[in-house]
């Protein structure tokens, strides 16, 4: 039987019903979509900006640990590095600074040669006149000193050599006769020369594995209380 005029209406209204829900389904699906992709950005783009801080805090850590370290290492040359102020250690005396308008020719290790003829008694030379209060008998005097035996000019001993200063009490016999008799008197900042006779030095036993015989000292008197 064919459809009425009524039945046609009622389906053309079901249809363009169905299309119109058809189109909302679609329109929805598409704003979810949207929605999802939108919120996947936003995740990304938070990750993309935690892993951005985490990297710029690192960079800031380093930078801060190089300058550090670049400040230490760079305080630890200065504190090493001898300087040609007066008031510099001497080169071969780390941490015993030369006298306040000291020679500068106290920063260089001496050239000590042989004596000439026969030594019978104790011979002290000026070689710098310091401008220091005079050594006195009992003070403790910081030195630089190189010894060698008399007749030849071979070197025995040096401070130089070992990097340091020597510090002792000056006249009380805690160093050979020589010195405790050449040393008092000597103003601070001076530069002398010691001959000193084997009864004034360690004698002439050799077995006591002292340097023995006449000696040679040029001693750097850089301090004395």
């Amino acid at each position: 039987m064919p459809a009425t005029t009524f039945e046609q209406g009622v389906d053309a209204v079901s249809d363009r019903t169905q299309n119109r829900a058809q189109k909302s389904e679609r329109r929805l699906a598409a704003q979810l979509a949207a929605q999802k992709a939108a919120e996947a950005k936003r995740r990304r783009q938070a990750w993309a900006g935690g892993l951005a801080g985490i990297a710029v805090v690192a960079i800031l850590i380093t930078v801060f640990v190089l300058v550090d370290r670049g400040r230490d290492d760079a305080a630890e040359q200065t504190a090493g590095s001898p300087s040609a102020s007066a008031s510099a250690p001497a080169a071969g005396g780390a941490g015993a600074p030369l006298p306040e308008g000291a020679d500068p020719a106290l920063n260089t290790k001496p050239a000590v040669e042989a004596g000439k003829g026969e030594l019978t008694k104790l011979v002290v030379t000026p070689l710098i006149k310091g401008t220091g209060p005079e050594v006195k008998q009992g003070q403790t005097i910081t030195t630089n000193y190189v010894g060698v035996f008399y007749a030849d000019g071979k070197e025995f001993d040096s401070s130089w050599s070992r990097g340091e200063p020597a510090s002792f009490a000056i006249g009380v016999g805690q160093v050979i006769p020589g010195w405790d008799q050449g040393l008092v008197g000597v103003t601070v900042g001076s530069r002398v020369q010691l001959d000193i006779p084997a009864e004034l030095a360690y004698g002439t036993d050799a077995s006591s594995g002292r340097p023995t015989g006449p000696l040679r000292f040029v001693v750097d008197v850089l301090g004395a209380q």
